[in-house]
């Protein structure tokens, strides 16, 4: 019986705490992203690198992502 006190109690103040970030005008949201600890994820990763480092275009790239790393450097 405690246990479902407990979690209403912690079911209120999880809507409350919701309601107070409303009233600031902002709004949940969900956002699923990839998990980079997968496996699937880190061959994709691997082979997508690969490819890119083997292009024709290379250079060119890696210098373009150089370029923009120190954006706001200037």
């Amino acid at each position: 019986m405690a246990q479902a006190k407990d979690g209403n109690s912690t079911k209120v103040k999880v809507q409350e705490h919701r309601d107070r970030l409303r009233t600031q005008a902002l709004r949940l949201i969900e956002v699923w992203a990839p998990d980079v600890r997968s496996p699937s994820f880190r061959a994709a990763a691997h082979r997508q690198s690969a490819a890119v480092a083997a292009s024709d275009h290379a250079t060119e790239d890696q210098a373009f992502i150089e370029a923009v790393a120190d954006w706001n450097d200037d």
